[in-house]
């Protein structure tokens, strides 16, 4: 099942108060961005994010949970509706987040 692009503006109006949030559509859901760097994503309606160790510490009794099909488990934010909670967590994933990799010149 797709997420819906009405669950996506949700996310993104909770998400509103950041700077630097970007959304890529891939394959029926979405991918979210903060500062150039992956967070997580929505997957059938979930908003689920990577397993760093700030978002562990932040959300200690978040389920894991498989975005699809032979991915990697993801931490699954329940707490969608509280708009502090949500810019919290995101601005304590930021730091420990990879930078993304240099694309290759061709």
């Amino acid at each position: 099942m797709a997420s819906s692009q009405e669950y996506l503006e949700f996310v993104l109006e909770q998400l509103s108060e950041l700077d630097g949030i970007t959304v890529r559509p891939m394959m029926g859901e979405f991918i979210l961005y903060y500062h150039g760097k992956i967070v997580g994503g929505i997957y059938d309606d979930r908003l689920l994010v990577k397993p760093i160790k700030a978002a562990i510490l932040y959300m200690p009794t978040a389920a894991y949970e498989i975005p699809y099909e032979g991915a990697k488990e993801m931490l699954l934010v329940d707490e969608v509706d509280n708009r502090e909670f949500l810019t919290g967590l995101f601005n304590a994933m930021v730091e420990e987040l990879p930078s993304p990799k240099p694309k290759k010149m061709k």
